[in-house]
């Protein structure tokens, strides 16, 4: 029987309202016991987290580990070490490689690696439709069975919303969430950043808060026409928050998330970057304006999930210029450090909302294991130093990606042990 005792920990799992100090057991890949002073035991390995907080282990709904296909990026190995040392214990990895994760062969492949890089767990989600191409439904059925936990095009918008309309009544047959990136195109106009005072001033061409908020108010009606359950993958606006928060008061069966870099970075940074692609993501920063609105809908629970959206990319790509670069970057190593710095710190929230955010809600959305330290539960911890001082520094990092603004940055609190299914994955 494998066992770990973690010692003297400050336990925060709003699951069961708790927020106290305690010891806990796991036996065999679960949680044996919660209590003060358990007996240690006969050859059993100790973790000690005296003045660390200890919380059900953190799932990063929105990830991209890029294999297959492109393992120049990313592979999923590399993915999980960089998730382990980010404070994850679970992500959950988009569909967009290539081959295409829409169908069952691929999503058993993505499992595999996943088993075989004996990190942290990751759960597939499967593509919307055949090619990521928004035209055909894709195999879902074949692909929740295979294990694929949801259902999503991202970061290709869903532009059919007939397509979306019967994605969304057949997969309540699943009980799965269709994850949407909610984008016009046509109106994003191959834009590379915010459109407003900044893009005008640093002449760039940009992408206005009505192409995300149009499809946002699109969606969220469908979703209560069909009965079917939503998620809004990484909103950016105070308009797309709002409707969020309107639609919950309605009753829909709506969720959202936001990344870190959203409620961190808005469009003046990029400016003041001097064209650096770095700071180039799809949705953009927008303006402190939108940031503030994402802090106030984390603060009074409209947001129901913080995310990485983790999107490597290899350092010759981000070299490009701003407009031909690849938007997005490395997320995973950083996530949880900025919110301990940027909600924690200034409180904002309390750690308690915190777990929530990034253990509790996410496990309830895609329904996988986790969440709680109930006894019974999976043995999934994140172990977290709210004092840590970090600095960001990219050279360090686990993951194959390397393309992150937070470049020198100063934060305090990150994460100080992962553990999966009883057994130490990361140790700062």
């Amino acid at each position: 029987m494998s066992r770990l005792l973690v010692r003297n920990g400050r336990v925060i799992d709003p699951a069961q309202g708790l927020d106290e100090t305690l010891d806990i057991l796991i036996e065999d890949g679960r949680i044996a016991r919660l209590g003060r002073d358990l007996p240690r035991g006969a050859d059993v390995p100790e973790l000690d987290a005296d003045g660390l907080v200890v919380a059900p282990g953190f799932i990063d709904l929105h990830t991209h580990l890029r294999e297959p296909g492109f393992e120049h990026k990313e592979t999923i190995e590399t993915g999980c070490l960089a998730a382990a040392a980010g404070g994850f214990t679970a992500v959950c990895c988009m569909a967009n490689t290539n081959p295409v994760n829409d169908e069952p062969a691929v999503t058993r492949y993505i499992m595999e690696k996943a088993q075989r890089a004996g990190a942290v767990r990751v759960y597939p989600i499967g593509a919307l439709s055949k090619g990521c191409r928004g035209e055909e439904l894709a195999e879902v059925g074949e692909m929740v069975q295979a294990g694929a936990v949801a259902i999503s095009d991202s970061p290709s918008p869903v532009a059919n919303p007939l397509l979306l309309r019967r994605a969304l009544e057949y997969c309540r047959s699943f009980d799965v969430p269709i994850i949407v990136h909610p984008q016009d195109e046509i109106l994003s106009d191959r834009g590379s950043m915010n459109e407003g005072r900044v893009s005008t001033r640093i002449g760039l061409r940009g992408m206005p808060t009505v192409a995300e908020e149009l499809v946002v108010g699109r969606d969220i009606l469908l979703a209560e026409y069909t009965g079917g359950r939503l998620h809004l993958g990484h909103l950016s606006t105070a308009g797309s928050v709002e409707a969020v928060r309107e639609a919950k008061k309605r009753g829909s069966r709506v969720t959202c998330e936001v990344t870190a870099h959203h409620f961190s970075l808005t469009d003046e940074d990029v400016a003041s970057a001097n064209y650096d692609p770095l700071w180039k993501m799809n949705p953009p920063l927008r303006t402190d304006d939108d940031r503030r609105a994402i802090v106030k809908g984390i603060a009074d629970g409209t947001i129901d999930a913080i995310v990485s959206d983790h999107a490597p990319h290899h350092q010759d790509e981000k070299e490009m210029d701003f407009s031909d670069a690849p938007f997005g970057i490395s997320g995973l190593e950083t996530a949880v450090s900025l919110a301990l710095d940027r909600l924690i710190r200034p409180g904002v929230i309390d750690l308690s909302a915190l777990v929530r955010l990034m253990s509790m809600a996410p496990a309830r959305i895609v329904r996988v294991p986790g969440g709680s330290l109930k006894e019974g539960s999976v043995g999934d911890l994140t172990v977290l130093d709210p004092e840590r001082s970090v600095t960001v520094d990219p050279a360090s990092f686990v993951s194959k990606g390397r393309n992150t603004p937070f470049r020198g940055v100063k934060l305090q609190g990150g994460p100080a042990a992962t553990v999966v299914g009883g057994s130490v994955v990361w140790k700062g």
